[in-house]
């Protein structure tokens, strides 16, 4: 089976595939964010000291981010931009379908947790996002399950995948609710590695499947 994409991969690609620079502004002003927002919450946390750590004016900020509800979108738009970039590669690749599933499971469990505070900060903080904001969230996170099913559906009419059982959006919902709920428990220094833990997580998907 192909090995995932290294899971520690940037996740600072832009949606038409750009990388800025690590010492960018717009960069240093997002790590700036996720480091306050760790340490205050993000309710706490002012622009001021947001552009403070960064060395820059308030007028730099809102040349990039709109708001401090901006940056906190960012945060989770970054990687969900990366990792559907990264979805895309797998899922288009020659190989077999299962081993795509599998290794798209693998993908998505091993970039949430190597970037596990963007995550948590993000979902201790979603309730806080504009509408619009809230909207388009939810909009790319429902075109990213449906890619799974995508490939679910391409490997039930090939006989790789049993047809009935749970309905293929309940399926989804549940192996993605069970990655929104690693925040919560997953712990660097805990019994598994995140390699054991995506692994784990990728085989379960594809045995429901089978």
């Amino acid at each position: 089976m192909p090995p995932a994409p290294n899971a520690t991969a940037t996740v600072t690609h832009s949606a038409a595939g750009d990388v800025r620079a690590a010492d960018s502004i717009p960069e240093r002003l997002v790590r700036a964010a996720v480091h306050l927002f760790a340490q205050k919450g993000f309710e706490n946390t002012s622009v001021q000291e947001i552009v403070d750590a960064v060395g820059v004016t308030k007028g730099a900020m809102y040349h990039y981010f709109a708001s401090k509800d901006d940056l906190l979108y960012e945060i989770y738009a970054r990687l969900l931009r990366a990792q559907t970039a990264r979805l895309e590669s797998i899922a288009s690749s020659d190989a077999p379908t299962a081993e795509r599933l599998h290794a798209m499971a693998v993908d998505v469990v091993q970039t949430t947790l190597a970037n596990l505070q963007d995550v948590t900060i993000f979902v201790r903080s979603l309730h806080l996002l504009s509408d619009e904001r809230l909207a388009a969230v939810r909009e790319a996170r429902r075109k990213y399950a449906a890619r799974f099913r995508d490939l679910i559906e391409e490997g039930q009419r090939e006989g790789t995948f049993r047809r009935g059982g749970m309905p293929l959006d309940l399926r989804t919902y549940h192996f993605f609710g069970a990655i929104h709920y690693l925040p919560v428990w997953y712990r660097p220094d805990g019994p598994r590695s995140a390699d054991e833990i995506a692994s784990y997580y990728a085989d379960d998907l594809l045995n429901s499947l089978r």
